[in-house]
Protein backbone atom coordinates (compact mmCIF):
# COMPACT_ATOMS: atom_id res chain seq x y z
CA UNK A 1 0.00 0.00 0.00
CA UNK A 2 1.15 3.66 -0.61
CA UNK A 3 1.31 5.78 1.90
CA UNK A 4 -0.50 8.64 1.11
CA UNK A 5 -1.08 12.03 2.90
CA UNK A 6 -2.87 15.26 2.06
CA UNK A 7 -2.26 17.25 -1.04
CA UNK A 8 -0.27 14.37 -2.40
CA UNK A 9 -1.25 14.83 -6.28
CA UNK A 10 -2.04 18.53 -6.85
CA UNK A 11 -1.45 19.90 -10.00
CA UNK A 12 0.93 22.91 -9.46
CA UNK A 13 3.63 20.66 -7.92
CA UNK A 14 7.60 19.86 -9.13
CA UNK A 15 7.63 16.92 -6.64
CA UNK A 16 7.11 13.43 -7.90
CA UNK A 17 5.07 11.65 -5.09
CA UNK A 18 4.85 8.65 -3.93
CA UNK A 19 1.27 7.97 -5.88
CA UNK A 20 3.65 9.22 -9.02
CA UNK A 21 5.79 6.47 -8.39
CA UNK A 22 3.49 3.60 -7.82
CA UNK A 23 1.21 4.63 -10.80
CA UNK A 24 4.77 5.52 -13.18
CA UNK A 25 5.35 1.37 -11.96
CA UNK A 26 2.04 -0.24 -12.98
CA UNK A 27 1.56 1.89 -16.01
CA UNK A 28 5.03 1.73 -17.28
CA UNK A 29 5.89 4.92 -17.32
CA UNK A 30 8.33 7.19 -15.89
CA UNK A 31 7.79 9.17 -13.20
CA UNK A 32 8.51 12.99 -14.70
CA UNK A 33 5.72 11.84 -17.41
CA UNK A 34 3.59 11.16 -14.49
CA UNK A 35 4.45 14.19 -13.08
CA UNK A 36 4.21 16.45 -15.24
CA UNK A 37 0.92 14.99 -17.28
CA UNK A 38 -0.67 15.82 -13.59
CA UNK A 39 0.52 19.41 -13.63
CA UNK A 40 -0.61 20.61 -16.79
CA UNK A 41 -3.95 18.89 -16.67
CA UNK A 42 -3.88 15.94 -18.71
CA UNK A 43 -3.66 13.09 -16.00
CA UNK A 44 -5.68 12.94 -12.43
CA UNK A 45 -5.03 10.52 -9.89
CA UNK A 46 -8.52 10.43 -7.82
CA UNK A 47 -7.38 9.50 -4.49
CA UNK A 48 -9.44 10.99 -1.48
CA UNK A 49 -7.28 11.23 1.63
CA UNK A 50 -10.10 9.87 3.53
CA UNK A 51 -10.03 6.35 1.11
CA UNK A 52 -7.53 4.86 3.67
CA UNK A 53 -7.28 1.31 1.08
CA UNK A 54 -7.47 2.99 -2.17
CA UNK A 55 -4.86 1.79 -4.23
CA UNK A 56 -3.98 5.07 -6.45
CA UNK A 57 -4.86 5.30 -10.43
CA UNK A 58 -4.42 7.65 -12.98
CA UNK A 59 -6.73 8.83 -15.48
CA UNK A 60 -5.29 10.33 -18.65
CA UNK A 61 -4.06 10.28 -22.02
CA UNK A 62 -1.09 8.98 -21.72
CA UNK A 63 -2.43 6.37 -18.97
CA UNK A 64 -3.98 2.93 -20.24
CA UNK A 65 -7.60 3.48 -21.26
CA UNK A 66 -10.16 3.30 -18.12
CA UNK A 67 -13.23 2.10 -17.64
CA UNK A 68 -15.68 3.02 -14.77
CA UNK A 69 -18.49 0.89 -13.40
CA UNK A 70 -21.79 2.56 -12.09
CA UNK A 71 -23.36 0.82 -9.25
CA UNK A 72 -26.11 2.00 -6.67
CA UNK A 73 -29.76 1.65 -5.06
CA UNK A 74 -33.11 3.42 -6.58
CA UNK A 75 -36.21 3.87 -4.87
CA UNK A 76 -37.52 0.59 -5.67
CA UNK A 77 -34.72 -1.32 -4.80
CA UNK A 78 -32.16 -0.80 -1.94
CA UNK A 79 -30.12 -3.10 -0.13
CA UNK A 80 -26.50 -2.36 1.66
CA UNK A 81 -25.63 -5.86 0.38
CA UNK A 82 -26.49 -5.68 -3.11
CA UNK A 83 -24.05 -2.54 -3.57
CA UNK A 84 -21.51 -4.26 -1.76
CA UNK A 85 -21.99 -7.32 -4.00
CA UNK A 86 -22.01 -5.04 -6.77
CA UNK A 87 -18.79 -3.50 -5.38
CA UNK A 88 -16.92 -6.88 -5.29
CA UNK A 89 -17.74 -7.74 -8.88
CA UNK A 90 -16.67 -4.61 -10.21
CA UNK A 91 -13.26 -4.98 -8.53
CA UNK A 92 -13.14 -9.18 -9.72
CA UNK A 93 -13.55 -7.78 -13.14
CA UNK A 94 -11.51 -4.95 -12.66
CA UNK A 95 -13.26 -1.96 -13.38
CA UNK A 96 -10.33 1.09 -12.58
CA UNK A 97 -13.27 3.16 -11.25
CA UNK A 98 -16.83 3.28 -9.72
CA UNK A 99 -19.38 5.25 -9.63
CA UNK A 100 -21.92 5.11 -6.21
CA UNK A 101 -25.53 6.32 -7.86
CA UNK A 102 -27.73 5.62 -5.18
CA UNK A 103 -31.00 7.26 -5.31
CA UNK A 104 -32.78 4.91 -2.87
CA UNK A 105 -32.62 3.71 0.83
CA UNK A 106 -29.97 5.07 3.42
CA UNK A 107 -27.65 6.96 1.29
CA UNK A 108 -25.11 7.57 3.37
CA UNK A 109 -24.76 3.93 5.01
CA UNK A 110 -24.75 2.48 1.46
CA UNK A 111 -21.68 4.44 0.41
CA UNK A 112 -19.83 3.92 3.58
CA UNK A 113 -20.16 0.24 2.79
CA UNK A 114 -18.97 0.81 -0.72
CA UNK A 115 -16.46 2.94 0.12
CA UNK A 116 -15.61 -0.02 2.83
CA UNK A 117 -15.14 -2.54 0.59
CA UNK A 118 -13.77 -0.90 -2.74
CA UNK A 119 -9.47 -0.30 -3.34
CA UNK A 120 -10.73 1.81 -6.31
CA UNK A 121 -11.85 5.32 -6.24
CA UNK A 122 -15.23 5.83 -5.65
CA UNK A 123 -17.59 8.66 -7.17
CA UNK A 124 -20.54 10.17 -6.75
CA UNK A 125 -23.18 12.42 -8.06
CA UNK A 126 -24.01 14.39 -5.10
CA UNK A 127 -27.11 15.77 -6.59
CA UNK A 128 -28.90 12.47 -5.92
CA UNK A 129 -28.42 13.06 -2.53
CA UNK A 130 -29.33 16.62 -2.05
CA UNK A 131 -32.38 15.55 -3.66
CA UNK A 132 -32.74 12.67 -1.12
CA UNK A 133 -31.76 15.19 1.46
CA UNK A 134 -34.68 17.81 0.60
CA UNK A 135 -37.31 14.82 0.19
CA UNK A 136 -37.59 15.01 -3.40
CA UNK A 137 -38.73 18.78 -3.61
CA UNK A 138 -36.20 20.57 -6.15
CA UNK A 139 -37.53 23.52 -5.19
CA UNK A 140 -36.24 23.48 -1.81
CA UNK A 141 -32.14 22.91 -2.53
CA UNK A 142 -30.19 25.64 -1.28
CA UNK A 143 -26.72 26.38 -2.00
CA UNK A 144 -25.86 25.68 1.94
CA UNK A 145 -27.64 22.37 1.77
CA UNK A 146 -25.60 21.73 -1.85
CA UNK A 147 -22.57 22.64 0.05
CA UNK A 148 -22.84 20.24 3.29
CA UNK A 149 -24.00 17.25 0.86
CA UNK A 150 -20.62 17.87 -0.92
CA UNK A 151 -18.21 18.22 2.33
CA UNK A 152 -20.45 15.05 4.15
CA UNK A 153 -19.54 12.66 1.10
CA UNK A 154 -15.88 14.04 0.90
CA UNK A 155 -15.12 13.37 4.01
CA UNK A 156 -16.67 9.44 3.73
CA UNK A 157 -13.94 9.24 1.04
CA UNK A 158 -15.55 10.21 -2.51
CA UNK A 159 -12.78 11.15 -4.60
CA UNK A 160 -14.55 12.44 -7.57
CA UNK A 161 -17.58 14.48 -7.26
CA UNK A 162 -19.68 14.63 -11.00
CA UNK A 163 -20.98 18.43 -10.81
CA UNK A 164 -23.09 19.45 -13.31
CA UNK A 165 -22.27 23.29 -13.16
CA UNK A 166 -21.85 23.73 -17.31
CA UNK A 167 -25.68 23.94 -17.98
CA UNK A 168 -26.85 27.76 -17.80
CA UNK A 169 -30.18 29.38 -17.86
CA UNK A 170 -28.88 30.60 -20.72
CA UNK A 171 -28.81 27.48 -22.35
CA UNK A 172 -32.52 26.76 -22.02
CA UNK A 173 -33.86 27.70 -25.70
CA UNK A 174 -31.66 25.24 -26.84
CA UNK A 175 -33.38 22.32 -24.85
CA UNK A 176 -36.70 22.81 -27.23
CA UNK A 177 -35.33 22.29 -29.88
CA UNK A 178 -34.00 18.78 -29.33
CA UNK A 179 -35.95 15.26 -29.93
CA UNK A 180 -35.61 14.29 -26.45
CA UNK A 181 -34.34 17.34 -24.38
CA UNK A 182 -32.43 16.86 -21.40
CA UNK A 183 -31.63 12.67 -20.69
CA UNK A 184 -29.13 13.55 -17.65
CA UNK A 185 -30.77 13.01 -14.27
CA UNK A 186 -28.54 15.67 -12.71
CA UNK A 187 -28.91 18.01 -15.57
CA UNK A 188 -32.82 17.52 -15.47
CA UNK A 189 -32.74 18.65 -11.85
CA UNK A 190 -30.96 21.53 -12.24
CA UNK A 191 -33.43 22.64 -15.37
CA UNK A 192 -36.54 22.17 -13.06
CA UNK A 193 -34.56 24.38 -10.11
CA UNK A 194 -33.36 27.44 -12.82
CA UNK A 195 -36.95 27.35 -14.30
CA UNK A 196 -38.80 27.43 -10.79
CA UNK A 197 -36.45 30.26 -9.39
CA UNK A 198 -35.85 31.98 -13.17
CA UNK A 199 -31.66 31.57 -11.74
CA UNK A 200 -28.65 30.52 -12.41
CA UNK A 201 -27.49 27.37 -11.75
CA UNK A 202 -26.76 26.79 -8.17
CA UNK A 203 -23.50 24.45 -8.95
CA UNK A 204 -21.96 27.42 -11.52
CA UNK A 205 -22.73 30.11 -8.38
CA UNK A 206 -21.81 27.73 -5.83
CA UNK A 207 -18.24 26.53 -7.87
CA UNK A 208 -15.78 28.22 -5.65
CA UNK A 209 -17.34 27.04 -2.75
CA UNK A 210 -17.16 23.35 -4.21
CA UNK A 211 -13.34 23.72 -5.04
CA UNK A 212 -12.65 24.69 -1.11
CA UNK A 213 -14.18 21.25 -0.23
CA UNK A 214 -12.26 19.30 -3.58
CA UNK A 215 -9.24 21.24 -2.62
CA UNK A 216 -9.92 20.12 1.36
CA UNK A 217 -10.02 16.17 0.51
CA UNK A 218 -8.05 16.20 -2.69
CA UNK A 219 -11.27 15.48 -4.49
CA UNK A 220 -11.21 15.66 -8.30
CA UNK A 221 -14.28 17.11 -10.25
CA UNK A 222 -15.60 15.17 -13.58
CA UNK A 223 -17.80 17.83 -14.82
CA UNK A 224 -20.56 16.66 -16.00
CA UNK A 225 -22.34 16.76 -19.32
CA UNK A 226 -26.29 17.48 -17.88
CA UNK A 227 -26.68 18.39 -21.78
CA UNK A 228 -25.38 14.70 -23.48
CA UNK A 229 -27.56 13.93 -26.02
CA UNK A 230 -29.59 10.84 -25.45
CA UNK A 231 -30.14 10.07 -29.41
CA UNK A 232 -28.47 10.33 -32.09
CA UNK A 233 -31.15 13.06 -33.63
CA UNK A 234 -29.43 15.36 -30.78
CA UNK A 235 -25.77 14.70 -31.50
CA UNK A 236 -23.16 17.10 -31.36
CA UNK A 237 -25.81 19.88 -31.38
CA UNK A 238 -25.93 23.92 -30.14
CA UNK A 239 -26.89 22.71 -26.52
CA UNK A 240 -23.96 19.91 -26.38
CA UNK A 241 -21.22 22.25 -27.60
CA UNK A 242 -22.53 24.71 -25.90
CA UNK A 243 -22.34 23.33 -22.49
CA UNK A 244 -18.61 21.48 -23.39
CA UNK A 245 -17.43 25.15 -23.64
CA UNK A 246 -18.64 26.69 -20.19
CA UNK A 247 -17.19 23.51 -18.81
CA UNK A 248 -13.43 24.09 -20.22
CA UNK A 249 -13.92 27.47 -18.67
CA UNK A 250 -14.65 25.92 -15.12
CA UNK A 251 -11.91 23.77 -16.16
CA UNK A 252 -9.66 26.51 -15.90
CA UNK A 253 -11.26 27.73 -12.76
CA UNK A 254 -10.46 24.30 -10.97
CA UNK A 255 -7.15 24.45 -12.21
CA UNK A 256 -6.32 27.78 -10.75
CA UNK A 257 -7.68 26.31 -7.55
CA UNK A 258 -5.32 23.54 -7.47
CA UNK A 259 -8.45 21.09 -8.49
CA UNK A 260 -8.03 18.36 -10.44
CA UNK A 261 -10.95 17.93 -13.49
CA UNK A 262 -11.91 15.25 -15.89
CA UNK A 263 -14.81 16.40 -18.38
CA UNK A 264 -18.04 13.84 -19.34
CA UNK A 265 -19.06 13.34 -22.77
CA UNK A 266 -21.69 12.29 -24.82
CA UNK A 267 -23.71 9.53 -24.42
CA UNK A 268 -25.47 9.04 -27.90
CA UNK A 269 -23.51 9.57 -31.13
CA UNK A 270 -23.47 8.39 -34.52
CA UNK A 271 -20.32 6.74 -35.19
CA UNK A 272 -18.94 9.01 -37.61
CA UNK A 273 -19.19 11.98 -35.54
CA UNK A 274 -17.07 10.18 -32.81
CA UNK A 275 -13.67 10.92 -33.10
CA UNK A 276 -14.53 15.32 -33.97
CA UNK A 277 -16.31 15.12 -30.56
CA UNK A 278 -12.98 13.74 -29.12
CA UNK A 279 -11.20 16.90 -31.29
CA UNK A 280 -13.64 19.35 -29.90
CA UNK A 281 -13.52 18.32 -26.42
CA UNK A 282 -9.76 18.80 -26.25
CA UNK A 283 -9.55 22.10 -28.12
CA UNK A 284 -12.39 23.40 -25.50
CA UNK A 285 -11.50 21.83 -22.44
CA UNK A 286 -7.62 22.40 -22.59
CA UNK A 287 -6.73 18.48 -22.89
CA UNK A 288 -8.55 17.75 -19.70
CA UNK A 289 -8.82 14.10 -19.80
CA UNK A 290 -12.23 13.05 -21.21
CA UNK A 291 -14.26 10.84 -19.24
CA UNK A 292 -17.39 9.53 -21.92
CA UNK A 293 -20.12 7.31 -21.02
CA UNK A 294 -20.68 4.89 -24.58
CA UNK A 295 -21.03 6.90 -26.72
CA UNK A 296 -24.26 4.51 -28.21
CA UNK A 297 -23.74 4.15 -32.07
CA UNK A 298 -27.67 2.64 -32.20
CA UNK A 299 -30.75 3.96 -30.56
CA UNK A 300 -32.70 0.35 -31.42
CA UNK A 301 -30.26 -2.17 -29.15
CA UNK A 302 -32.27 -2.26 -25.99
CA UNK A 303 -31.16 -4.81 -23.95
CA UNK A 304 -27.98 -5.04 -25.81
CA UNK A 305 -26.83 -1.24 -25.19
CA UNK A 306 -23.88 -2.61 -23.22
CA UNK A 307 -22.42 -3.73 -27.15
CA UNK A 308 -23.83 -0.99 -29.08
CA UNK A 309 -22.14 1.64 -26.52
CA UNK A 310 -18.85 -0.40 -26.21
CA UNK A 311 -18.41 0.32 -30.55
CA UNK A 312 -19.01 3.73 -29.16
CA UNK A 313 -16.34 3.38 -27.00
CA UNK A 314 -13.29 1.57 -28.15
CA UNK A 315 -13.74 4.01 -30.98
CA UNK A 316 -13.85 7.00 -28.09
CA UNK A 317 -10.76 5.66 -26.40
CA UNK A 318 -8.80 5.56 -30.07
CA UNK A 319 -9.60 8.63 -30.57
CA UNK A 320 -8.53 10.46 -27.01
CA UNK A 321 -10.58 9.44 -24.46
CA UNK A 322 -9.36 8.74 -20.81
CA UNK A 323 -12.08 6.20 -19.21
CA UNK A 324 -15.16 4.74 -20.77
CA UNK A 325 -18.02 4.77 -18.79
CA UNK A 326 -19.92 1.32 -18.65
CA UNK A 327 -23.09 0.83 -19.87
CA UNK A 328 -24.60 -2.34 -19.07
CA UNK A 329 -27.64 -4.72 -20.51
CA UNK A 330 -30.11 -2.90 -18.43
CA UNK A 331 -29.58 0.37 -19.89
CA UNK A 332 -32.56 2.42 -20.20
CA UNK A 333 -34.82 -0.77 -19.17
CA UNK A 334 -33.98 -1.19 -15.40
CA UNK A 335 -31.46 -1.10 -12.43
CA UNK A 336 -28.56 -3.49 -13.15
CA UNK A 337 -27.88 -6.66 -11.06
CA UNK A 338 -24.01 -8.12 -10.19
CA UNK A 339 -24.50 -9.82 -13.41
CA UNK A 340 -25.49 -7.03 -15.39
CA UNK A 341 -22.47 -4.93 -13.71
CA UNK A 342 -19.84 -8.66 -15.00
CA UNK A 343 -21.43 -7.99 -18.34
CA UNK A 344 -20.70 -4.27 -18.79
CA UNK A 345 -17.63 -4.24 -17.09
CA UNK A 346 -16.24 -7.53 -19.91
CA UNK A 347 -17.67 -5.70 -22.59
CA UNK A 348 -15.84 -2.41 -21.71
CA UNK A 349 -12.70 -3.94 -20.75
CA UNK A 350 -12.78 -4.90 -24.33
CA UNK A 351 -13.64 -2.27 -25.16
CA UNK A 352 -10.40 -0.05 -23.80
CA UNK A 353 -8.00 -2.59 -24.52
CA UNK A 354 -8.76 -2.17 -28.04
CA UNK A 355 -8.42 1.31 -27.79
CA UNK A 356 -4.92 0.75 -26.27
CA UNK A 357 -3.80 -1.31 -29.05
CA UNK A 358 -5.16 1.32 -31.84
CA UNK A 359 -3.23 4.10 -30.15
CA UNK A 360 0.00 1.83 -29.72
CA UNK A 361 0.19 2.04 -26.04
CA UNK A 362 3.48 0.07 -24.77
CA UNK A 363 2.75 -3.54 -24.41
CA UNK A 364 -0.75 -3.59 -24.80
CA UNK A 365 -0.48 -6.28 -27.58
CA UNK A 366 1.21 -8.40 -25.55
CA UNK A 367 -1.45 -10.45 -23.86
CA UNK A 368 -3.32 -10.82 -26.56
CA UNK A 369 -0.06 -12.60 -28.45
CA UNK A 370 0.13 -14.67 -25.84
CA UNK A 371 -2.93 -15.58 -25.86
CA UNK A 372 -2.44 -16.65 -29.87
CA UNK A 373 0.14 -18.74 -28.67
CA UNK A 374 -1.84 -20.53 -25.96
CA UNK A 375 -4.79 -21.17 -28.62
CA UNK A 376 -2.50 -22.15 -31.29
CA UNK A 377 -0.88 -24.98 -28.60
CA UNK A 378 -4.13 -25.99 -27.31
CA UNK A 379 -2.98 -24.93 -24.02
CA UNK A 380 -6.87 -24.40 -22.57
CA UNK A 381 -5.67 -23.81 -18.86
CA UNK A 382 -3.25 -20.74 -19.86
CA UNK A 383 -6.18 -19.59 -22.20
CA UNK A 384 -8.62 -19.24 -18.93
CA UNK A 385 -5.95 -17.67 -17.36
CA UNK A 386 -5.55 -14.76 -20.35
CA UNK A 387 -9.14 -13.77 -20.79
CA UNK A 388 -10.96 -11.07 -19.71
CA UNK A 389 -13.46 -13.09 -17.94
CA UNK A 390 -11.83 -16.73 -17.99
CA UNK A 391 -14.62 -17.94 -15.73
CA UNK A 392 -16.86 -17.39 -18.39
CA UNK A 393 -14.69 -18.65 -21.21
CA UNK A 394 -13.94 -21.84 -18.95
CA UNK A 395 -17.97 -22.22 -18.96
CA UNK A 396 -18.15 -22.53 -22.30
CA UNK A 397 -15.46 -24.84 -23.11
CA UNK A 398 -17.14 -27.23 -20.36
CA UNK A 399 -20.68 -26.70 -21.53
CA UNK A 400 -19.83 -29.66 -23.93
CA UNK A 401 -16.29 -31.00 -23.07
CA UNK A 402 -16.19 -30.88 -19.07
CA UNK A 403 -14.09 -33.62 -18.70
CA UNK A 404 -10.72 -33.05 -16.98
CA UNK A 405 -8.79 -34.89 -19.81
CA UNK A 406 -10.53 -32.27 -22.69
CA UNK A 407 -8.16 -29.54 -20.85
CA UNK A 408 -5.52 -31.19 -22.95
CA UNK A 409 -7.36 -32.21 -26.03
CA UNK A 410 -5.95 -30.48 -29.33
CA UNK A 411 -9.40 -29.51 -30.54
CA UNK A 412 -12.57 -28.10 -29.01
CA UNK A 413 -16.31 -29.05 -29.62
CA UNK A 414 -16.59 -26.46 -32.54
CA UNK A 415 -14.15 -28.69 -34.91
CA UNK A 416 -13.60 -31.64 -33.18
CA UNK A 417 -10.10 -33.67 -33.96
CA UNK A 418 -10.62 -33.80 -37.82
CA UNK A 419 -11.40 -29.73 -38.36
CA UNK A 420 -9.40 -28.38 -36.48
CA UNK A 421 -7.74 -25.91 -38.85
CA UNK A 422 -4.60 -25.58 -35.98
CA UNK A 423 -3.92 -29.30 -36.01
CA UNK A 424 -4.21 -29.46 -39.54
CA UNK A 425 -1.67 -26.21 -40.12
CA UNK A 426 0.93 -27.71 -37.37
CA UNK A 427 0.91 -31.30 -39.21
CA UNK A 428 1.54 -29.30 -42.59
CA UNK A 429 4.20 -26.99 -41.08
CA UNK A 430 6.04 -30.63 -39.15
CA UNK A 431 7.11 -31.33 -42.72
CA UNK A 432 9.58 -28.87 -43.52
CA UNK A 433 10.59 -30.76 -46.68
CA UNK A 434 7.63 -30.35 -48.42
CA UNK A 435 7.78 -26.36 -47.58
CA UNK A 436 11.31 -26.22 -48.93
CA UNK A 437 10.18 -28.63 -52.23
CA UNK A 438 7.38 -25.83 -52.59
CA UNK A 439 9.64 -22.74 -51.76
CA UNK A 440 12.47 -24.41 -54.86
CA UNK A 441 9.38 -24.87 -56.75
CA UNK A 442 8.78 -20.92 -56.71
CA UNK A 443 12.56 -20.28 -57.10
CA UNK A 444 12.85 -22.15 -60.36
CA UNK A 445 9.17 -20.72 -61.54
CA UNK A 446 10.49 -17.05 -60.65
CA UNK A 447 13.87 -17.95 -62.67
CA UNK A 448 11.76 -19.19 -66.00
CA UNK A 449 9.88 -16.53 -65.70
CA UNK A 450 12.34 -13.86 -65.58
CA UNK A 451 14.50 -15.84 -68.41
CA UNK A 452 11.81 -15.74 -70.86
CA UNK A 453 11.59 -11.48 -69.95
CA UNK A 454 14.88 -11.57 -70.69
CA UNK A 455 14.75 -13.18 -74.39
CA UNK A 456 11.44 -11.58 -75.02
Amino acid sequence: MVKRKRKRSRQNTDVITGEMEYIAKIEDLSPELVRSEVARGRMIIPANVMHETLEPMAIGIAAKCKINANIGSSAIAADIEDEVEKMKVSQKYKADTAMDLSTGGDLDEIRKAVIGASKIPIGTVPIYQILHDVGNKIEDLTIEVMLDVLERQAKQGVSYFTIHAGFLLETMPNIAKRKMGIVSRGGSLMAAWMMHYHRENPFYTAFDDILDICAKYDVSLSLGDSLRPGCLADASDAAQLGELKVLGDLTLRAWERDVQVMVEGPGHVPINQIERNMKIQRELCHEAPFYILGPLVTDIAAGYDHISSAIGAAVGGWHGAAMLCYVTPKEHLGLPNADDVREGIIAYKIAAHAADIARGRKGARDVDDAMSDARYTFDWEKQFELSLDGDRAREYHDETLPQDVFKEAEFCSMCGPKFCSYKITQEIMDNPEGIQKIIDENKAKEAEKEAAAALA
